[in-house]
């Protein structure tokens, strides 16, 4: 279950790997995680909360069919009103040394991509005429090398506001989507989100063989979902009343969300490259849906009839739709076992004519989450973690070869939105732990080069970290990896946080976060340490299937050992001062190390954990997600709940806790944290409780970000530092 985005990690020192005859702790020479800032009269200041906040944010990048011409979004925070805007810039690829040119559409716009007739398509609420109202439409406008922008014209001709759309290889078909009802025949009816309004009051009743009641962070509306519709497009507008790919309702299309919720995008949508069809991924919506991973991949051919399901005969997770430019290859990921939803991703290949499929990676043992051809259909590109990386590799769909590219410096870190351009050129994006996400341009596949400058020098005027990789021998004798995040000229022992990722089936990987950053807290004065335990990922599918059953034994035990390891690695960590925080599983572990390792921290951090095992079964959207991890309903494995369940064993709970929650929680309902802090209550326990009425099972809102920073920070002062320490 993807409880809990992950964080992850940058560049930094790399630890030799063990062997069978290694001593049981691999240690590494440090290596400074970025470059040091210019000596200065006074020592660079460290990374602040605001810092975190306010740094600018690298949004995806599009290409121009020719790949000459990128387009891509920075989002500012201003820093007194955190107030967030997107500003679209422009970059000549072809140029050496071009700088980004800022492009001026008027007002604010999202979803920009380049169309066949080179020009950009994007969404915006502007009104079209004066006496119009806002609603999001597809507009386009013209864009020169120079970046000067051409008048925006409007596309979409029709009232229903857009949600996202895909414009065909040949320029002459728009696929749009938005929530619609499954019943109406065209984009957009009076009865979109009203079929749960059965009387005169506004309760919702919700029938017990229609699937979500709720789902992450919203209540379904019965009847209503995410769908595309496919129209006509002359002279760049619309023209028609559109197509449903889904089909009519009950003639065998899927019933369910296109995008796929609550995480799903365009990455869902894709068009034959002869514009004949598209493909998208979906979902049923029934009373089966609350428990199935079941995605599939279907194909309409935009004649109005049903689609086809191309992924029938899997019953589990079907992604990711990628067809090879010459029309000849579909290409996605499955994973094999249905009802969860971490198993490994393998690369399938289906011939389009033949409908034969082939798993491509079905030897590797690793999940690739990401696809793209080459422009010659001769490779495709895909990413997947590896330890604590995310690389890029190079798949021949020829004899299923697999090359791991070396595309940075150093440790690769987290790669990410790898578009393959023509003359064997990469474009992508990187971040790690030290540094947030720039923009990099690879020529035949060797070693990358940047192409952006969005954070480089604000981040390197700042006060600069370490990260250094140490493996051990953790639970069963199994090699685990963990991180030593800290500040690289700091005098005089750090106290240690130990960090504990969610998931489970996560990584505090090598990657930059805009939550839990693990060097923003290292910036305070902490040695912070992240442990892979057992049921992380990018260690191959055993040691990620290795917590099922098993969420309070082998996975506290490697945190046990990997602290103890951290210590021994680093001297100047101060052990005897620690707390340990995490968020979602990592939430779970705080109550569950209250119990089970309660003399060992001076206070814990918990976000949106689980607490009562029984009662989070009860109030969860996703079944199938415990369903998997203890093997079966509650009922059915209760014991088995009971054995992991934190509540059995708050008569040990001793540790000051601060236990954080947002009421639009769905996943881990907002209850599970009031439920620990009565717990803490009750027992006279040191204890803060911070709810945000707005959030989900994230912190997205800036101002409710820097609180969230604040209250853990004066929390984790308070315990650790003397001269902040205070009586309850």
């Amino acid at each position: 279950m993807t409880m809990f985005s992950r964080p992850a990690s940058r560049f930094a020192l790399l630890a030799a790997s063990l062997t069978a005859s290694a001593a049981a702790l691999a240690i590494a020479a440090p290596v400074s995680a970025q470059q040091s800032a210019p000596a200065a009269a006074t020592a660079p200041a460290p990374m602040s909360a605001q810092d975190l906040i306010t740094l600018p944010r690298l949004g995806a990048p599009t290409v121009s069919a020719d790949g000459r011409l990128a387009v891509y979004t920075v989002t500012d925070t201003d820093p007194a009103s955190y107030a967030r805007t997107g500003v679209p810039y422009l970059l000549d690829l072809t140029r050496e040394g071009a700088q980004p040119v800022r492009l001026d559409f008027g007002g604010p716009v999202s979803g920009l991509s380049f169309g066949p007739d080179g020009q950009l398509y994007f969404l915006s609420d502007r009104k079209p005429t004066a006496s119009g109202d806002e609603r999001a439409r597809v507009w386009r406008a013209s864009v020169t090398p120079a970046g000067r922008v051409g008048t925006p014209a409007q596309v979409s001709s029709f009232d229903t506001a857009v949600d996202g759309f895909a414009v065909s290889p040949k320029g002459d078909k728009l696929a749009v989507w938005a929530e619609v009802a499954r019943g109406c025949p065209q984009f957009g009816c009076e009865t979109d989100g009203t079929a749960h309004l059965t009387g005169p009051g506004d309760g919702r009743l919700y029938q017990g063989d229609e699937g979500f009641v709720r789902h992450w962070d919203s209540w379904e509306t019965p009847g209503t979902v995410s769908r595309v519709f496919v129209f006509d497009l002359a002279q760049g507008r619309t023209s028609g009343s559109g197509v449903a790919v889904d089909g009519p309702i009950g003639a065998g299309g899927p019933s369910g969300d296109t995008p796929t919720k609550p995480f799903g995008g365009s990455e869902d949508i894709a068009w034959a490259p002869d514009g004949s069809g598209l493909y998208f991924v979906a979902r049923e919506a029934d009373g089966a849906e609350p428990a199935s991973t079941n995605l599939d991949i279907w194909f309409s051919d935009l004649s109005g009839k049903p689609p086809v399901n191309l992924t029938a005969a899997n019953q589990a997770y079907d992604a990711l739709p990628t067809p090879s430019p010459n029309g000849q290859y579909l290409a996605y990921v499955a994973m094999a076992r249905p009802t969860y939803e971490a198993d490994r991703m393998v690369v399938m290949l289906r011939d389009v004519k033949t409908g034969v499929v082939t798993p491509l990676t079905q030897d590797f043992d690793r999940s690739f989450g990401t696809l793209a051809w080459t422009p010659d259909s001769r490779y495709l590109i895909a990413t997947a973690q590896d330890v604590l990386d995310t690389p890029a590799f190079r798949i021949d769909p020829q004899t299923g070869a697999i090359d791991k590219l070396d595309l940075m410096a150093g440790n690769e870190a987290h790669i990410a939105n790898v578009m393959p351009l023509v003359d064997d050129r990469l474009l992508f994006t990187r971040d790690s732990i030290a540094a947030p996400s720039e923009l990099y341009l690879s020529q035949g596949y060797g070693q990358a080069v940047p192409l952006t400058e969005i954070t480089t020098q604000r981040v390197a005027a700042l006060a600069p970290v370490e990260v250094e990789r140490f493996s051990f021998k953790g639970a069963n004798g199994d090699t685990v990896w963990g991180q030593i995040t800290k500040l690289a000229n700091q005098a005089g022992p750090m106290p240690a946080i130990l960090y504990v990722h969610g998931g489970p089936q996560g990584s505090f990987n090598d990657g930059w976060s805009t939550r839990w950053n693990p060097r923003v807290v290292a910036s305070q004065g902490y040695a912070v340490i992240s442990v892979d335990f057992h049921g992380s990922t990018g260690y191959g599918q055993a040691f990620t299937d290795s917590i099922r059953r098993d969420w309070g034994g082998k996975p506290l035990e490697d945190l046990q050992k990997g602290l103890a390891a951290a210590l021994e690695l680093d001297p100047q960590i101060d052990g005897t001062r620690a707390c340990a925080m995490g968020a979602s599983y990592g939430g779970y572990m705080m109550n569950w190390i209250a119990g089970q390792w309660s003399d060992r921290f001076d206070c814990l951090v918990q976000h949106d954990g689980l607490f009562d095992m029984r009662s989070f079964y009860y109030a969860t959207e996703e079944l199938w997600f415990p369903r998997w991890d203890f093997g079966g309903t509650y009922a059915e494995q209760s014991a088995l709940y009971e054995k992991w369940n934190p509540v059995n064993h708050v008569d040990k709970w001793q540790t000051p806790m601060l236990v954080i929650t947002g009421e639009k929680d769905f996943r881990v309902p907002y209850t599970q944290g009031i439920q620990s802090f009565t717990a803490l209550q009750e027992r006279n326990i040191p204890s803060q409780l911070l709810v945000f009425p707005n959030e989900n099972h994230w912190v997205l809102n800036a101002k409710n970000s820097r609180q969230w920073h604040d209250t853990v920070f004066a929390w984790l002062d308070r315990w650790l530092k003397p001269e902040g320490t205070a009586a309850e």
